[in-house]
């Protein structure tokens, strides 16, 4: 395999996450929303599982992992905004620029990083939320403003939440776990409580967590 490719297959995986969200800017492209979430949050957590097992970390990587994150959650979120009104296009808006702050401040190597939500945990909660509301039949209008505001607040939160799913899985088949757990919550109807609930509960305390300790 050509050495230059080998040493940006992460880095190929990443943009692959984030090109065929093209699909969401065609006409009916909404309906392929939730396959499109899945498949991103599938790839960005494949790059970095690759880097470490192909030992391919760089700064360089790292900082292409975070724009192609900054670029996705952005399309997904303005994309669901859109659908609910201008409340919600409103909410979207402060979602996506706490989505940018705090990806260009991931940009510089002085700031100390570890505090707050990730980004993708905002669109894990989106996603939950389309998902339940589909579910049980009401506008999920509300709960989304609801999504968007709390995490962009938490994103900012100068302590440490330790205690959310994604960011307790660490071995790379764990990581594999979370991400057909998400897809069973999409395929299998009754499940999306039990495990929409958990991913919210462990954000939840979480939160309180940092507050109450706050562990910079």
């Amino acid at each position: 395999m050509n050495s230059a490719l080998y040493k940006n297959i992460p880095n190929i995986v990443s943009i692959l996450g984030v090109l065929p969200l093209v699909l969401l800017f065609t006409e009916g492209g909404f309906q392929y929303l939730i396959p499109l979430i899945i498949y991103n949050n599938l790839m960005d957590d494949l790059d970095g599982i690759l880097a470490g097992k192909l030992n391919l970390r760089s700064d360089f990587g790292a900082r292409m992992d975070n724009v192609c994150d900054s670029i996705s959650h952005t399309i997904i979120i303005m994309v669901i905004s859109v659908q609910y009104g201008w409340l919600a296009i409103a909410a979207g808006l402060i979602a996506v620029t706490a989505v940018q702050v705090r990806s260009i401040s991931r940009l510089d190597p002085n700031v100390k990083k570890g505090g707050g939500s990730p980004t993708n945990e905002l669109i894990r909660h989106s996603l939950f939320a389309l998902l339940v509301a589909s579910l049980f039949g009401f506008d999920a209008t509300y709960l989304l403003i609801g999504i968007f505001l709390i995490n962009a607040a938490t994103m900012f939160l100068p302590y440490r939440m330790p205690y959310m799913i994604r960011s307790m899985t660490k071995p790379a088949w764990a990581v594999m776990l979370v991400n057909v757990t998400m897809v069973v919550a999409w395929l299998v109807p009754y499940s999306l409580v039990p495990i929409a609930g958990a991913f919210i509960a462990a954000y939840l305390y979480s939160l309180v967590y940092a507050l109450v300790k706050k562990e910079a």
